[in-house]
């Protein structure tokens, strides 16, 4: 890994010299909210914007997006999916992990070659942020990030530390060069140990992981997540704001009038009544406490026991999303019978 720094006043410049590049996206204010979009004008980009409405996940896996077309007669295509080059600036350490988590998902035993397209036509640029009360990344230790980036700045208040950790990485920062500074001091160093004591000293809150796959075991049947199912409304907003659920439904749809159709695929809940429902009518999770039980149990249990880390990254999406208030950090604090305040 590389490391330069680059003056503040420069980013706009390099900001406006990577649409040439490619399509380049970044957080913009949306009313009181920040959203990914699409850059023309850089001035628009909100360099202190804190988590996005909707993690970058959307731009690997569509909301909606055609996986083949067919014909009824049992002949199929793949879609021509034009994928333009992407530069994704502004993600947060703890959507950089997401992202890790997903390529672990989607890239390895069974690879989804629609998602290693967007992966592979897609530079990230991350960027340093503040904590604010509904952060997580301490707890779940995805307030730092060493991979899953091409280039990560650093924000030291007069200056940009500029981490470059791919060959991709390292030609962004050579098509600018002239923006950057290599010569880091003794004094950059200790500039950057004091912001990361300071960054680590603004996290509010706070749980402890340890030991969650066997509480989450011995709190199977556990009264919670009857509780926590009274305040629920299954309105699955919990699995679409957060960085790492992937579900998704598949469905056919062919006109009635032609022998074509095509078979999409879009984002899907385990928090709906309907994801576990299959033909003549069974539903294996129908009871809104085992949907929630759950989602629970994949996030802090299951996952850790298959990639050896829990599937949430502390985003605090969940927190700021769920109209009932029911996020990670309470039902944590919940099974090791604790309280809190979120």
């Amino acid at each position: 890994m590389r490391v330069f720094k680059m003056r503040k006043e420069d980013l706009r410049e390099y900001l406006e010299s990577l649409k040439k590049v490619g399509e380049l996206w970044a957080p913009v204010r949306k009313g009181e909210k920040f959203v990914y979009d699409k850059i023309d004008d850089v001035d628009k980009v909100e360099l202190k914007a804190l988590r996005t409405i909707l993690p970058p996940k959307k731009f690997f896996i569509p909301q909606r997006n055609t996986v083949l077309k067919y014909r009824l007669n049992n002949e199929y295509s793949d879609p021509v999916e034009e994928v333009p080059f992407r530069i994704l600036f502004g993600l947060h350490p703890c959507d950089i992990n997401g992202l890790l988590i997903l390529d672990r998902i989607y890239l390895e035993r069974f690879p989804d070659p629609l998602y290693k397209k967007r992966r592979e036509n897609t530079a990230i640029i991350g960027l340093s942020c503040v904590p604010d009360e509904k952060c997580l990344g301490k707890s779940t230790n995805t307030h730092y990030v060493e991979e899953g980036f091409d280039i990560a700045l650093t924000d030291l208040e007069d200056k940009y530390l500029v981490w470059v950790s791919s060959s991709l990485g390292d030609d962004l920062v050579r098509y600018r060069i002239d923006l950057f500074d290599e010569n880091i001091t003794e004094d950059d160093m200790k500039q950057y140990v004091s912001w990361r004591n300071w960054r680590d000293s603004q996290y509010k809150l706070y749980y402890d992981l340890t030991g969650m796959p066997d509480i989450m075991v011995l709190s199977w049947d556990s009264p919670l997540w009857e509780e926590l199912a009274n305040d629920c409304l299954s309105c699955g907003m919990c699995s679409m704001v957060c960085p790492t659920c992937p579900c998704y439904n598949v469905k056919d749809i062919t006109e009635l009038s032609s022998d074509e159709g095509e078979r999409i695929r879009y984002w899907d809940s385990c928090m709906y009544r309907e994801f576990a429902l299959v033909a003549g009518g069974h539903n294996f999770r129908e009871a809104r406490a085992e949907r929630i039980k759950l989602w629970y149990t994949h996030k802090l249990k299951s996952f850790g026991h298959e990639f050896g880390k829990p599937a949430c990254v502390g985003c605090g999406r969940c927190i700021d999303t769920c109209p009932a208030d029911i996020n990670v950090a309470r039902v944590i604090k919940a099974l090791k019978g604790e309280e809190v305040k979120v």
